[in-house]
């Protein structure tokens, strides 16, 4: 009978959405990327199947306050918690009601970029949490967010990237690379405080702007080249994958700055790029190689230059690349063939192993 089918439609529906993951969206942030943050995690929240996950925002204000996001406050606390858990009780300035919430979901996705969130701090309280969540653990986001240590590691692994040289607080400002060179901060992203540095003149008020956001300097060579980035997608198991590379072309700006990234009409990509085949299959390696020399997992943006005699060179790698639906990395899969929500949920599923692989080490 027709009030039958309807009622079996009903049960079906409800057994659907009892079933569905708890997700916890953790955007914003206490860094100049935070309103990248919230771009990003608005695209994600339109992509996640509602019919799959249940869906809490929380969000981390530019005064590093943490807070419910408006119309999630029917994500319950479970009944069976009578004293504060390990969430309540973790040092955060928090709106009530909101690390107890964060804490009893099924995987947290923080979509953070720069200090503060994409570095290893949030990755450690989620891990004190003991809550599943996307993306590299604390030391590959520690590692991959402060430039200097990552391309110490990557030569000490046998990976090109470009010659650079560290100014610390007390140390002379000089560029022994020559001229043109970039400066920029060492632990920053978004090509939030870099310059393009064409001779000495220019060399102190760069490292001064730098310096604005970073007590450590980077002074890096200015690699003539193509710009070449390739997502990477994987755990130890299953194993890294990486995606078609694509060209950065920067249009009618200089180089890849703030608003090449983020203005309409600033940049094209380019997938695959006009390279040689063997160039480009050499491009994924390298990506693979500097995830797993990073000791990354789930996502990973890795940036590269690719010099006129067809040599690879690493340039930075990002772990939380920025991800709206249009964003370079999403764009990337979606020419390798996983569309924007497939990729999504691939990463969820990725959070979910990994935790669950790593519950079982003795401590």
């Amino acid at each position: 009978m027709p009030g039958d089918d309807d009622d079996r439609h009903d049960d079906d529906d409800h057994a659907l959405m009892v079933g569905r993951l708890r997700v916890a969206l953790l955007a914003g942030g206490r860094s100049s990327e935070h309103d990248i943050s919230l771009a990003s995690a608005r695209s994600v929240l339109e992509a996640l199947d509602p019919a799959r996950y249940d869906v809490v925002g929380v969000s981390i204000g530019r005064d590093g306050r943490w807070a419910l996001q408006s119309g999630d406050e029917h994500v319950p606390v479970p009944s069976t918690v009578t004293e504060p858990s390990r969430a309540e009780t973790l040092p955060v300035p928090a709106e009530a009601g909101t690390l107890a919430r964060l804490g009893a979901v099924d995987v947290v996705l923080p979509i953070l970029h720069g200090p503060f969130g994409e570095d290893g701090t949030v990755q450690g309280l989620l891990e004190l949490m003991d809550v599943p969540y996307v993306g590299a653990g604390v030391a590959a986001s520690a590692l991959a967010m402060d430039k200097d240590l990552f391309k110490k590691v990557m030569r000490d692994s046998g990976i090109p990237v470009a010659r650079h040289h560290t100014i610390r607080l007390g140390d002379e400002v000089a560029s022994p690379l020559g001229y043109p060179v970039f400066v920029k901060p060492a632990r920053l992203g978004s090509s939030v405080g870099i310059s393009k540095v064409r001779d000495e003149t220019e060399l102190a008020a760069a490292v001064a702007l730098a310096r604005r956001h970073d007590e450590k300097v980077l002074v890096e060579e200015a690699v003539a080249g193509m710009e070449v980035e390739c997502g990477v997608l994987g755990n130890r198991t299953p194993p890294p994958v990486a995606s078609l590379p694509g060209r950065i072309d920067t249009l009618a700006h200089d180089w890849y700055d703030f608003a090449s990234k983020y203005d309409e009409g600033g940049m094209e990509l380019v997938v695959p790029p006009e390279l040689p085949q063997e160039t480009i299959e050499l491009v994924q390696r390298r990506a693979v190689d500097a995830f797993v020399a990073s000791e990354c997992e789930g996502m990973a943006r890795v940036d590269f230059f690719v010099r006129d005699d067809g040599e690879v060179v690493v340039n930075e790698l990002n772990t939380i690349p920025g991800f709206t639906a249009t964003s370079v990395y999403a764009k990337l899969f979606q020419a390798s063939g996983i569309a924007y929500p497939e990729l999504l949920d691939r990463l969820i599923a990725l959070a979910l192993e990994r935790h669950e692989r790593r519950s079982k080490l003795e401590f």
